[in-house]
């Protein structure tokens, strides 16, 4: 009997044999739903798990919803001024007033003159009972500079005061410049980062794609831009900016700066993921069917890791954060009249801010909060789009 014949006889026996719904393997609703799940829906389903992560994205929610809503949030405009209370410290919020209750208020303050060490004095007057109004109308603005307003979601008592963080040297609200400050501080992260993930995947793709002479090239380049000390470097350019700029213009001359030395790294993570998948079949598939090198990698090559580049992204925005600070804390970022987090921080530069009126500092909270939750962020994306884990 020939090898044909004898297979022939076994797929005659298989075809006879009676079928047994119950002899094969059935799977639950939960197990079908997790074979048949994309690589995004386990990415989020694993990133859920991470409870830090989840928290940390949801304070992050909460700081880029307040930039949309910052002049809403803020109790004063940004260049409210009040003479009467020049580094006055921070007002604290109480319920009730000789054992009755009031709702939110405020003491307001007696202000004395030390005539020797040559400051203000303010103590709180059981006798000056301000209370918080909500939902009120308050000082004028135009949101986003486009919408004349004046709706406020708390608002000082008529002829009263509210300086939740305190005042600055000329007499403004802390709390609300804070406020109207993250919108320059947390964008300038995003635009950094969107610029400098452009540049890196453009980069990286060439270089882990072609290989060869161009990729030797591509990681020179990178290897003298990382050779660089960052700081100095960033300080260098930041004061070559002109003086005569808008702010607007120094905005986005710092962003660039930031995004210019922060690309090579992405880069080199797109180039090691291109080296180990350009071989694979689907990727000489596509280039035998004629698809050109653009298509080979925008199509094919970079959905296949993009979880990673948005884990290396988010860790790469704190960064950005943390250098718009510390160039405007230094007084070469940017520059009055626009505010952000580092502008801010720049008045507290000398001992009396931490000896005499510490609440100058508080502009640094929002900043160790926002690195913090980026952080926490990026572990738990990071873990989530780790297919060992």
């Amino acid at each position: 009997m020939s090898v044909s014949d004898s297979e022939d006889k076994l797929r005659h026996w298989v075809d006879d044999q009676p079928f047994d719904p119950q002899s094969r393997e059935t799977l639950t609703p939960e197990q079908e739903k997790f074979y048949l799940a994309s690589q995004w829906q386990l990415m989020w389903w694993k990133f859920r798990r991470h409870k830090l992560a989840m928290i940390s994205a949801a304070v992050l929610a909460l700081f880029y919803l307040s930039v949309l809503m910052s002049e809403f949030i803020a109790p004063y405009d940004l260049n409210t001024r009040d003479a009467k209370h020049i580094l006055a410290p921070p007002q604290t919020i109480h319920l009730f007033h000789d054992g009755s209750f009031v709702g939110p208020f405020v003491y307001g303050y007696d202000l004395e003159k030390d005539e020797v060490m040559r400051q203000r004095i303010y103590t709180p007057s059981p006798e000056k009972v301000q209370p918080l109004r909500f939902f009120c109308l308050g000082d004028s603005y135009d949101y986003f500079g486009l919408v004349p307003g004046s709706f406020h979601f708390v608002c000082p008592a008529e002829g009263g005061s509210f300086f939740l963080l305190g005042t600055d040297r000329l007499g403004r609200d802390i709390f609300s410049r804070i406020v109207h400050g993250a919108r320059i501080s947390l964008t300038v992260g995003l635009f950094g980062i969107t610029l400098s993930f452009i540049l890196g995947i453009v980069m990286g793709g060439i270089s882990g794609y072609y290989g060869g002479w161009v990729d030797n090239i591509i990681q020179r380049i990178i290897e003298m831009i990382r050779s660089f000390p960052e700081l100095p470097l960033w300080m260098a350019l930041s004061a070559a900016l002109p003086a005569n700029w808008s702010p607007l213009l120094i905005f986005f001359g710092i962003t660039v700066i930031l995004a210019l030395f922060d690309w090579p790294s992405l880069a080199r993570a797109v180039r090691s993921k291109l080296l180990a998948l350009r071989e694979e079949d689907f990727t000489v598939a596509a280039q035998l069917m004629g698809a050109s090198p653009t298509r080979v990698i925008g199509r094919h090559l970079l959905p296949s890791f993009m979880s990673h580049l948005i884990a290396s992204a988010s860790l790469s925005i704190p960064a950005m954060i943390l250098g718009e600070t510390a160039l405007s804390f230094l007084g070469i970022g940017l520059r009055p009249p626009i505010t952000s987090w580092g502008v801010l921080l720049n008045e507290a530069q000398n001992l009396n801010a931490v000896v005499l009126t510490p609440w100058l500092l508080w502009p640094m909270a929002p900043v160790i909060i926002i690195v913090l939750a980026f952080n926490f962020m990026g572990d738990g994306l990071r873990d989530a789009a780790d297919p060992y884990k």
